[in-house]
């Protein structure tokens, strides 16, 4: 893999050796523009100066870049002999001063991964856009640094760009002749710098308040996208956001926001949700909308604003150390954009979807093989790409709100307030929080620490109802249970809630709050209660475990889950089927059957989507094989009957389409969706946009419905750059052994395809329906992935790695072989054998999902 893998133990030396006074960084960006260069890659100069100090004088150390060539190196104005000292990584530094300074003049290359420098030619008119994205470590690729979080340091970019262009950085610029020139950053670290320039579309707005020392606080705020998206471009709603949020932070975090102007950039081909780098935050475009969409998908835009502007004081102003405690900044941003979003925005029932998509994605995470502690273990740079995960996130902000529980919320901000005032533009450990919480709580948070934030895994909580002769509660205790593979067993705060049918209604008649401690807790409060319909443990979602339920619970959910009147237990409740379902103790059909029956009761959108994401996953993954094709048309018909009667134009009518079009498979259903293409169907107030049409022909063209020629003339109709990764992920989804040839080659032999075209590629090519054409694949993928590891970007290793391991091949023989290979290649990257080892534990969890869903049929058809 390109570039070196600095360790922690490098950054720790040289951290102690270095200090960072400055950087000067020029680019030229002018030859963005114009013909594709003959040999190599397109390049661009980079020349930049640090200016630094060091402890020991006379001793060596290096720098860090990445780039094809460096013209020139000099080192206290002494010229070096750039074949000497560059590698290709590294730039050697010996003899070091006391005080010094470095130039370097390189050619860097512009970008298709999204690391570094990323260039986009939009298809719609044929400008060119630029935007960089770096964490954990790709500002090599643009310019020389020390690249670690805790060498901080001003800087001052110059940009020079193609006439007519306009160029953004962390600070606010000017323009004379063609050069763009910014003002200088506070100390921030080099991960967060960054520079976007092309003919983007900008609106700008601004943000005023009047601080509590009587002062005025005025903001810029800006937002940009390409050209084809203005039309599309919401900005007076994110700019609400945007305002809200600086309202919350500012009442919340008494420190005023200190970076100068608001930028928000949405670009292309974007590897990530969006990244918090300080005045310039930037976005996938995919957040500008350009067909009709569930107010989950305006919830989810302002949960990332609002993640990435508590990140500009959690992780801007005060930074890890090392990634070891990157979730100083992830998981308090994730809790954070939850908290704000319920506190700040008209999406006050955020904390649902926290509950049923975030922490879902944290229990998936907290299962596999690579778990690990909140604050982790990060040796290297590929550990740390990896550890922006789950864990890291939803745990992490999972724990961060039980604590906020533990602690009361009060002297939990007042810990935050007095974190940034004394840390404000350093870097820390996980001490440095803790000791500011202890002050302010007056707790011990060394055990709370140790239990929740150093050990890993997932405990299981689950009721024990006993009940008197009398028909009412005698004992009802919680038992807590955790995997072999981590043993702990954490204190928990939770709410016990009993809920009984009232007039047809499920609803909770009693609730007691119990601190559980251990194998088994009585919940003394609860004694004496009548006999429950359901107990649901960790009522109100306070801690962060799975759900269990007792028997009754259980045939209770079965059969009036859809009765239920509070939303968030609800979701709760869901959350808990779908994890019972992924651990084998609910066999897949059974969870099919409950949401066929109860999803079309749901209210909340955001659940509704998410059931819609569990059931298409159950039928893929853990309904045994020979029920799938039943279990797929029962599934399609379901989701046909919820469309044609949910409300017209509500946002329930698009889910049940959506979610239509990615179950149907028989012919009256294809008919059904051709007919809604071409016009001769209609359904009342189902209004079939531009991405309501790609998302239609997908399973038309999965199914051999849809050719070439059909989707050729679907992108002339959206010849845009959404429009063409629509079309490439549904060229890949054709049922032919030529096709999937085609589509392997493209991505695993070639780097000719940009990031989003690999990714779109990946998803057409992987399609349940044709596990057939895909068998040959499984052996190729364990013959090529060290290879693709080594030759390719992380970014683009990890897609690959990931998204094209032979899940779908779910037989004992495809386990067999990753385990094979995982034998065979012990000395492989670890990060490279850690995406195989979660691969293969999907797959294992699939199979024992099958095995519990076949049991369970041949159970009943033996009864």
């Amino acid at each position: 893999m390109p570039g070196e893998n600095l360790s922690r133990d490098e950054a720790r030396e040289r951290a102690a050796l270095l200090s960072v006074d400055g950087y000067e960084v020029s680019l030229d960006l002018r030859s963005a523009v114009g013909d594709e260069p003959g040999d190599g890659p397109r390049t661009f100069r980079s020349v930049t100066t640090i200016r630094f100090r060091c402890n020991e004088p006379g001793a060596t150390s290096f720098a860090d870049l990445i780039a094809p060539s460096v013209t020139a190196v000099s080192l206290n104005g002494r010229d070096l002999d750039p074949g000497e000292v560059f590698d290709g990584s590294r730039i050697a530094l010996e003899d070091l001063a006391a005080d010094n300074e470095l130039v370097v003049d390189a050619q860097c290359a512009y970008s298709r991964t999204g690391e570094g420098m990323h260039r986009f030619v939009d298809p719609e008119d044929g400008e060119v856009y630029l935007y960089t994205q770096y964490e954990p470590a790709d500002s090599r690729r643009v310019f020389a640094n020390f690249e670690q979080p805790d060498l901080k340091a001003p800087f001052r970019f110059e940009v020079r760009a193609p006439q007519g262009w306009t160029v953004w950085s962390n600070g606010a610029g000017s323009e004379n002749d063609g050069v763009w020139r910014f003002a200088e950053t506070k100390p921030i670290s080099t991960y967060i710098t960054c520079v976007v320039a092309g003919p983007y579309h900008y609106v700008t707005d601004s943000y005023e308040r009047v601080l509590d020392d009587g002062t005025r606080l005025e903001i810029p705020l800006g937002a940009l996208c390409r050209k084809g998206l203005a039309p599309h471009f919401d900005s007076d709603d994110v700019f609400l956001v945007t305002k809200q949020g600086l309202d919350f932070f500012h009442d919340h975090f008494d420190y005023p926001y200190p970076f100068g102007k608001y930028d928000q950039a949405f670009v292309p081909e974007y590897n990530l949700g969006a990244m918090e780098n300080p005045g310039l935050v930037t976005f996938r475009e995919e957040f500008i909308f350009r067909g009709k969409v569930t107010r989950a998908s305006y919830e989810g835009r302002a949960n990332v604003i609002l993640h990435e502007m508590a990140h500009m004081w959690f992780g801007d102003l005060v930074t890890m150390v090392w990634w070891d405690d990157l979730w100083l900044k992830e998981s308090f941003a994730d809790f954070m954009g939850t908290f704000a979003n319920v506190g700040a925005t008209r999406f006050t029932d955020a904390w649902i979807t926290f509950a049923n998509r975030r922490k879902a994605w944290a229990y998936r995470a907290d299962q596999l093989p690579s778990t690990h502690p909140i604050t982790a273990d990060i040796r290297d740079l590929q550990d740390a790409k990896l550890n922006f995960d789950g864990i890291t996130y939803a745990k992490g902000a999972s724990v961060l709100k039980q604590l906020v529980a533990y602690v009361g919320q009060d002297a939990f901000l007042e810990g935050a307030r007095r974190y940034f005032k004394r840390h404000a533009y350093g870097n820390t450990r996980l001490g440095d929080l803790l000791s500011v919480l202890e002050e302010t709580s007056g707790r011990d948070m060394g055990a709370w620490a140790r239990s929740w934030l150093q050990t890993a895994g997932v405990n299981s909580l689950t009721p024990q109802v006993l009940l008197s002769a009398e028909g009412r509660v005698d004992e009802l205790a919680v038992v807590q249970e955790a995997a072999e593979s981590h043993p702990e067993l954490r204190p928990h705060r939770v709410a016990i809630g009993l809920y009984r049918l009232e007039d047809g209604d499920l609803v909770r008649y009693a609730r007691a709050e119990a601190d559980v401690d251990g194998p088994r807790t009585v919940v003394a409060e609860l004694a004496g209660a009548e006999a429950p319909a359901l107990v649901l443990v960790n009522d109100d979602d306070l801690t962060y475990c799975k759900t269990r339920f007792d028997a009754g619970s259980l045939e209770t959910l079965k059969s009036g889950l859809g009765d239920l009147t509070d939303p968030l237990a609800r979701a709760l409740c869901w959350s808990a089927l779908w994890n019972m379902t992924r651990d084998a103790l609910l066999p897949a059909r059974e969870f099919i059957d409950i949401v066929l029956r109860f999803a079309g009761r749901e209210s909340d959108i955001g659940v509704l989507q998410m059931l819609h994401a569990w059931a298409e996953s159950a039928l893929t993954h853990y309904v045994a094989p020979e029920g799938r094709e039943r279990a797929g048309v029962l599934l399609a018909e379901g989701a046909e009957r919820e469309l044609l009667a949910a409300e017209p134009g509500s946002e329930q009518q698009l889910a049940w389409a959506r979610f239509f079009a990615r179950t149907a498979g028989g012919p009256a259903g294809l008919d059904l969706l051709q007919g809604l293409l071409d016009g001769t169907s209609t359904i009342e107030g189902l209004e079939v946009d531009q991405e309501l049409r790609w998302a239609f022909l997908q399973p038309l063209t999965v199914w051999g419905v849809a050719d070439e020629k059909t989707l050729a003339a679907e992108l002339a109709r959206d010849d845009t750059a959404s429009g063409k990764r629509h079309q490439v992920r549904c060229l890949a989804a054709r049922p032919s052994e030529a096709v999937k040839a085609q589509a392997w080659a493209q991505v695993v032999e070639s780097d000719a395809l940009s990031n989003a075209l690999a990714e779109a590629t990946i998803a057409g090519f992987d399609q349940p329906s044709q596990r057939d054409l895909l068998a040959p694949y499984a052996e190729k993928y364990f013959a090529v992935i060290e290879r693709v590891w080594k030759d390719r970007s992380i970014q683009i290793a990890m897609n690959i790695v990931s998204g094209l391991f032979p899940s779908l091949q779910d037989s004992a023989a495809t386990l067999e072989a990753a385990d094979a290979w995982l034998a065979a290649h012990e000395d492989a990257a670890p990060a490279l054998r850690r995406l195989v080892l979660e691969g293969r534990d999907d797959l294992a969890r699939a199979l024992r999902g099958q095995a519990c869903d076949a049991q369970a049929v041949t159970a009943v058809n033996t009864e």
